[in-house]
């Protein structure tokens, strides 16, 4: 889910508690497998599945469970499942945007669990590109911050095609043009800098400033939609101050 900057920090603590449902774990397998199966199962020449394979393992998927979603994908194994790619579309509470990227196996199923979620949790559904034109396509890496500044992160990848480096309190956020992500990926990786995710996101050109309970609301349908096996990840335009936050938190 991306939306408000601080809200991937708090994401990150909560995806620990999603990690003993099993969710993540099912989410992140499914994603591997998917890279598998676009662009082979040779991580050194497929960098989305090398991501993949990162972001699993940072949140301690089991390796077995790894290699043989790599098989699967890539065809060495039996048992692979043909996934699709769809992304809704539709309004929260407050007009906050929303964009819901699925992965499944079940178009009707994936649909109906999206509709639910949002009707139920105060948001509507909205036509194909009546609400995508709000976001752009970026490559968004994450870097724990431990002892970095953010000198040290801005002159690791300027050269890469890093468009700015943004400070989340526990970690910074570099974002770049979705074409330049592995590039970036890799200019940290030579520096010696260790990154929690990479990833091709959504992110909003404008944002809603919401109070606490318009945050409440927002946070509440995300876990609903995020709830859906088929729902891999969910953006929003909605920004929260840190006092906001929290009381939210609290």
């Amino acid at each position: 889910m991306s939306g408000h900057s601080k809200w991937a920090t708090t994401k990150h603590k909560k995806a620990v508690i999603d990690a003993k449902r099993g969710k993540l774990f099912a989410k992140l397998i499914k994603n591997i497998e998917v890279a598998a199966r676009t662009g082979g199962a040779d991580i050194d020449g497929n960098p989305t599945l090398f991501d993949a394979i990162q972001k699993a393992k940072k949140s301690s998927v089991p390796n077995k469970n790894i290699d043989s979603a790599v098989k699967r994908g890539g065809g060495l194994e039996a048992g692979g499942v043909d996934y699709e790619t769809i992304m809704y579309e539709g309004y929260g509470p407050n007009g906050v945007a929303v964009l819901i990227e699925c992965l499944t196996d079940n178009r009707n199923r994936a649909a109906s669990d999206v509709r639910v979620a949002m009707t139920r949790n105060g948001g509507s559904m909205a036509d194909p590109g009546s609400v995508s034109y709000l976001f752009n396509r970026k490559g968004v890496v994450v870097v724990p911050k431990g002892e970095l500044s953010e000198d040290d992160v801005l002159g690791a990848v300027l050269d890469a095609g890093a468009e700015e480096v943004n400070d989340l309190g526990d970690s910074f956020e570099v974002l770049s043009e979705a074409t330049d992500l592995v590039a970036v990926r890799t200019a940290l990786q030579d520096a010696g800098i260790d990154y929690d995710s990479a990833d091709a996101n959504f992110v909003p050109t404008m944002q809603v400033e919401l109070d606490e309970e318009g945050a409440r609301k927002i946070f509440k349908l995300i876990d609903a939609l995020e709830d859906s096996d088929d729902v891999q990840n969910v953006f929003a335009n909605f920004d929260v101050s840190d006092e906001v936050m929290e009381k939210v938190d609290a």
